[in-house]
């Protein structure tokens, strides 16, 4: 994907040095430093301020320790460049957080720092620490929680960090991410964003789990490329939300996730989803619960149903649903396709899924499982035919002790008569 960084702003040579009518923000020329307040006071109306100033062919400076009590709202940008080269860490409030953080109604996903405009460069080396322990630890003791399918809720919102939002030309590269609340990068309504060289670590340091801490969700955006990143987490590494069209994930580090999925996709009735034109390559998943992966939920019988019921479609006009040279390490599920996503079995039975699957191919697919499913290594399970689902070079193996790999393919059929199934060792 092509992001045009050179369309970024030239600056004033010797101008004087102002300040705005926010006391923390310098102005010099185009650009617009943030100076910490310090002592734990909330830096968040500075850097709102400075956006504000800084809003159109300009620079925006974040080079320093910065404590965020208030929701960063940084809309109607036009060709600015954004260098956190220092510390946006948000503080541990859930009694702010969970009603003032941004609504994106998706999931009753919500979000710190909403960023939206057109040709716009994020990078510098810095930090984002979502300080998401405290949301972990709640959760885990029953004082929130997650809604349908690992969503947030509206009573115990998990704010994500960044959020790119209806924006175009967007290049997001070179930041560190630590202790998500919720997911770590939320792509909303958006065309041509490209992220690199991320760092992402959101563990728990305590028993309780590090939930929903997927590093990307993508969602009724298109060509977006993630690439070149490292993703430490407990959920998907790159998740694939509905209506997400041309995207490129590719060299790529994802230890201890969920996968790089499909979805999930189907959960809302009346609602149509769709995911097509999506090429994975060059991916190293390790220690990890899934690797390559398709979830969609099966049918319902309610028009209202917020846990299924949903139509659409995952397939490619181009013929590149496609994961590709995908190295797994100690995967318990290494390929998984599941039309029953968090549908009770009955209900999937009397309901199949309307949301069909076709045009998937799997090419190189290599490693070992976990053996957390003993032998078995590849599972396809469709309620409804799924046409198409090809492989060609897998091989994956189980702990030797559970002997030859095996496989399960339920209502799999393919137009070029090359089953997954059916790939010899």
């Amino acid at each position: 994907m092509l992001i045009r960084t050179a369309l970024i702003i030239g600056f004033l040579g010797c101008s004087s040095v102002v300040f705005s009518s926010n006391p923390n923000v310098r102005k010099q020329g185009s650009t617009c430093t943030v100076i910490a307040r310090g002592a734990g006071q909330d830096d968040g109306p500075s850097i709102n301020a400075a956006f504000q100033e800084c809003s159109k062919n300009s620079k925006v400076v974040l080079n320093d320790y910065y404590v965020v009590n208030t929701l960063l709202k940084t809309t109607g940008l036009s060709n600015v460049q954004i260098e956190l080269s220092g510390t946006v860490q948000y503080t541990p409030n859930i009694a702010y957080w969970s009603p003032n953080s941004y609504p994106l109604i998706y999931q009753n996903a919500t979000t710190a720092w909403l960023l939206s405009g057109t040709n716009l460069h994020l990078y510098g080396g810095g930090t984002i620490d979502g300080n998401g322990q405290i949301w972990y630890d709640a959760l885990a003791n029953g004082q929130g929680n997650t809604g349908t399918a690992g969503g947030s809720s509206t009573t115990f919102a998990r704010p994500i960090p960044l959020t790119v939002f209806e924006s175009k030309n967007v290049l997001v590269e070179d930041l560190n991410q630590i202790s998500s609340p919720f997911w770590n990068n939320f792509v909303y309504g958006s065309s041509n964003v490209e992220y690199r060289n991320i760092n992402i670590r959101s563990l728990s340091y305590s028993k309780s789990p590090a939930a929903n801490s997927d590093g990307w969700d993508i969602y009724r955006s298109d060509h977006v490329t993630v690439r070149d990143s490292v993703v430490n987490n407990d959920d998907d590494c790159v998740s694939f939300k509905p209506n997400s069209t041309f995207i490129t994930v590719q060299n790529m580090n994802c230890n201890g996730s969920h996968g790089i999925s499909v979805g999930s996709l189907g959960q809302y009735a009346g609602e149509t989803d769709i995911v097509a034109n999506v090429y994975v390559q060059n991916i190293t998943m390790s220690n990890a619960q899934n690797g390559a992966r398709i979830k969609v939920f099966g049918g319902n019988p309610s028009a209202s149903s917020t846990a299924g019921g949903g139509t659409g479609y995952v397939k490619s006009a181009l013929h590149y649903i496609t994961y590709a040279n995908f190295r797994v390490n100690n995967v318990d599920n290494p390929i998984t396709l599941n039309q029953c996503y968090s549908t009770p079995a009955a209900t999937c039975a009397q309901f199949p899924s309307k949301v069909t699957i076709s045009d998937v191919h799997f090419i190189d697919i290599t490693g070992t499982s976990s053996g957390a499913e003993k032998s078995l290594v590849v599972s396809l399970e469709c309620s409804e035919p799924c046409m198409d689902i090809t492989a060609k070079g897998t091989h994956i193996e189980p702990p030797s002790k559970y002997g030859a790999p095996t496989y399960i393919c339920q209502n799999i059929t393919s137009t070029s008569q090359v089953r997954l199934c059916l790939v010899s060792h």
